[in-house]
């Protein structure tokens, strides 16, 4: 089964990924987009350059996603794991499909246009949500993709995305203490998986 953690920058929802990947190791393999490959370091290169062009942008996420399904998500699936992956597709389709919204139309649609040929799409997905000023205070805004006015944007992305498949998503309420939202991705997550595979 694979799991996705999603959400806005600030979310917290990299805190809950390090703690179930703390308190979880049988049978679980714990990743994230942008990987640590070549393609994902080009993303990260990308990410800090404010004047990065958003289609050759999007084709460096899509790279490093390829990769990653590739060479850790499917073989880990095969073996029988459950994945889970701190930001996976969905994060591309919100953050893309808002740096695009001004350069090609019906831009989040474009972005899973390209992806859904190929990809593997999540079983379950918790969605962290927060608004966009808390996220951007959080993040600090240290880079484009961080600012409350962007974040506004990918949220909007999101609940498009929840109302496309809304069986999948899982909402967790991110502006509580970190404490009540890892109990509440914990408590998500043993609802979701099979008694032998969450424990």
């Amino acid at each position: 089964m694979l799991v996705t953690l999603e959400g806005l920058d600030g979310s917290g929802k990299t805190t809950v990924w390090e703690s179930l990947r703390a308190s979880h190791d049988d049978g679980v393999t714990f990743t994230a987009e942008p990987t640590d490959s070549q393609y994902g370091q080009a993303v990260r290169r990308s990410e800090s350059a404010a004047d990065a062009d958003p289609i050759a942008e999007l084709f460096l996420f899509t790279a490093d996603h390829a990769d990653h399904l590739s060479r850790v998500v499917s073989p880990a699936l095969d073996r029988g794991d459950v994945v889970i992956s701190d930001r996976y597709s969905d994060s591309r389709y919100a953050y893309q499909g808002a740096t695009l919204a001004d350069t090609v139309p019906r831009a989040m649609e474009y972005v899973r246009g390209i992806h859904q040929p190929w990809t593997r799409p999540p079983d379950v997905t918790l969605y962290f949500d927060v608004d966009p000023d808390t996220g951007a205070a959080r993040s600090g805004a240290t880079n484009k993709f961080e600012t409350a006015a962007f974040l506004a944007d990918v949220r909007a992305n999101y609940e498009q995305l929840i109302d496309y498949t809304p069986e999948r998503f899982v909402r967790i309420d991110a502006t509580q203490s970190p404490e009540a939202v890892i109990a509440d991705a914990e408590a998500a997550l043993a609802d979701a998986l099979p008694d032998d595979a969450w424990a």
